[in-house]
């Protein structure tokens, strides 16, 4: 069971290489890297490639670790036992599983995905760390234990927001996603537009480079925002003379894909007015 990438996503040989370790050691795979360089998408594209079922929890500030494992109504228990509802006679009833309890209790092996982890509170993932390593959990209401028919393949991501504790670093096996290079960038651009003309992509390419170098930039674009600014190009049947900028306008065509806050679209204003200012 080998990852070697899919036609609709470009792994580098440094990712694979990790995908390939996390599943061999049985450990989670933690992926870090700037928001929109494909981390959730690698988790779908390795249940594709493998041809394994994908089950997908995706973490909010408001998250509790235990929500992925179940969830207990006693809220709807109490008013059904004042109805006379047979169905309190069985807790079971008022058990809603977790996505974890999916992966676990599933009879072949699932990739799961655990999507932004740093969104939660500081001890979410501490309070993962036994049921990840042990592949099991405790449900107190009915005293079972439910274990890990197939190990899961779990992959973990994370926008670098947070810290994550050093316990649950420990338990992971780490890849950080770096921004693709123009070389690779260009195999991706191939995947979700093939064909686009040499001129176009090399004069995009090149202005696209430069201003996520640009000094002061607060966001800088990520490969989804080009891929969206590419596909605008496109439909607007743009040259690349099109895009040629001057000091008069530093600002790219449909800059609006690409720069999203005020403070860089300031930015890229003020830097035409000191061009101006100098000749």
């Amino acid at each position: 069971m080998k990852f070697e990438g899919t036609e609709a996503y470009v792994a580098t040989e440094d990712l694979t290489v990790a995908v390939n370790a996390a599943v061999t050691l049985e450990r989670p795979l933690l992926v870090k890297g700037e928001p929109g360089t494909g981390k959730t998408e690698l988790a779908r594209q390795v249940a594709a490639a493998l041809g394994l079922r994908m089950i997908e929890w995706n973490i909010k500030s408001t998250t509790r670790a235990q929500q992925g494992l179940y969830e207990y109504d006693a809220v709807s228990r109490l008013r059904d036992s004042q109805l006379g509802d047979e169905r309190v006679n069985d807790v079971k009833n008022y058990i809603r599983k977790g996505k974890l309890w999916q992966a676990f209790e599933a009879d072949e092996r699932v990739v799961l995905l655990i999507d932004e982890v740093d969104k939660a509170d500081i001890e979410f993932p501490n309070d993962l760390l036994q049921e990840l390593d042990r592949m099991e959990f405790f449900v107190y209401e009915t005293g079972e234990t439910i274990r890990a028919r197939q190990r899961p393949i779990v992959i973990i991501t994370s926008n670098n927001e947070k810290e994550l504790p050093d316990a649950f670093l420990r338990r992971c096996f780490f890849h950080y996603i770096r921004f693709p290079d123009e070389q690779t960038m260009r195999r991706i651009v191939e995947v979700h537009h093939p064909g686009i003309k040499e001129k176009l992509l090399t004069t995009a390419l090149t202005q696209f480079y430069e201003l996520r170098e640009t000094p002061g930039l607060k966001k800088k674009p990520s490969t989804s925002e080009v891929l969206d600014w590419l596909k605008l190009l496109l439909a607007e049947d743009l040259a690349p003379e099109d895009l040629k900028r001057d000091g008069a306008n530093a600002l790219p065509k449909l800059h609006g894909a690409l720069l999203k806050n005020e403070q860089d679209v300031h930015l890229f204003e003020r830097l035409a007015f000191m061009a101006r200012a100098q000749r």
